[in-house]
């Protein structure tokens, strides 16, 4: 087992972070990560005001895969996330889907009380953990925000990249420099505040390349169903990107003709939002794995 400790983050993706670990494939390690404001709020009395906003969004890494190199995969497989005791939350004037109506910021401070999230004596949540930013770095010539979700992963807000799944990235360097962070206690589709439960916490998860498939990544397999997404700078288009993305997987894998492809999408899929608050939005393409039963294609199982 490796661990990487919070003290290492980094706030771009990019080929020019030095890794803090390198481990071989197969490996399992834990991610400490702070929440995305760099654990810099405690209390709801904090003047927002002070907050640094360049310390935003931090993911914990990079890690080297030893024996990844540009144009395999690497599948994370989330074994386990472990939440600290309490949350945070914010949001007011330019931020989220209402920031235009907004005049001041609010800060809250969430509790964590037997996996439920404690808004209030009458409303609570069942815990749902998440991880909001994870991915591996873009090309050479290439620094993307951690706040910024894209081809190579980062900040997809997606709620299902949780706890039995198994994430599917490129690899666009040696060793692909996987990194994550902004973890979420829960959080509802769209993340229509800016924030979920934003928190700290561990992620356990086990690295494993995935050599001579081109499959368009970033997907995501669960227990029920495979998974496309896409980002892009309108949801219309990240929809488009992640429904091709879908036809192309099922071609290559399933060996359906792309007019099969797009009528079992069409009949049995769903197109969901993940996130429409960052500088790209972020769509998923649901596919239930019964409607594959027919066919073979090669899908990754991991325990968890």
């Amino acid at each position: 087992m490796y661990r990487v400790s919070k003290e290492y983050v980094i706030y771009q993706m990019s080929a020019k972070h030095p890794p803090v670990l390198r481990v071989p494939d197969g490996s399992r390690v834990v991610f400490e990560t702070c929440d995305c404001f760099e654990d810099q709020i405690q209390s709801e009395d904090m003047d927002f005001g002070t907050l640094d906003w360049e310390r935003i969004n931090p993911a914990s890494g990079p890690v080297y895969v030893e024996g990844a190199e540009p144009g395999d995969l690497l599948l994370v497989n989330i074994e386990h996330i472990h939440l600290a005791r309490q949350g945070v939350m914010t949001t007011g004037p330019g931020l989220g889907v209402l920031g235009d109506e907004l005049q001041e910021n609010v800060i809250r401070v969430v509790p964590i009380e037997n996996q439920r999230v404690i808004f209030s004596e009458d409303i609570s949540i069942s815990v749902s953990p998440m991880i909001g930013v994870i991915g591996t770095a873009p090309p050479e010539d290439q620094s993307i925000a951690c706040g910024t979700p894209g081809f190579h992963g980062g900040n997809m807000d997606c709620k299902r990249i949780t706890r039995g799944a198994t994430l599917v990235l490129p690899v666009n360097v040696p060793g692909a420099l996987l990194a994550m962070g902004d973890l979420h206690a829960c959080m509802g589709d769209g993340e229509v505040a800016v924030c979920g439960v934003e928190i700290a916490g561990e992620v356990t998860v086990s690295l494993h390349i995935l050599k001579n498939r081109s499959w368009p990544a970033p997907m995501l397999f669960h227990e029920d169903s495979v998974m496309t997404i896409a980002s892009a700078l309108t949801l219309d288009e990240a929809a488009i990107m992640a429904t091709k993305q879908m036809v192309d997987w099922l071609q290559q894998e399933c060996g359906l003709s792309r007019s099969e492809s797009i009528f079992l999408l069409s009949a049995g899929s769903d197109v969901r939002i993940c996130q429409i608050v960052d500088p790209l939005k972020t769509v998923r393409v649901e596919l239930p794995k019964k409607h594959l039963a027919a066919y073979s294609p090669f899908i990754p199982k991991f325990s968890a």
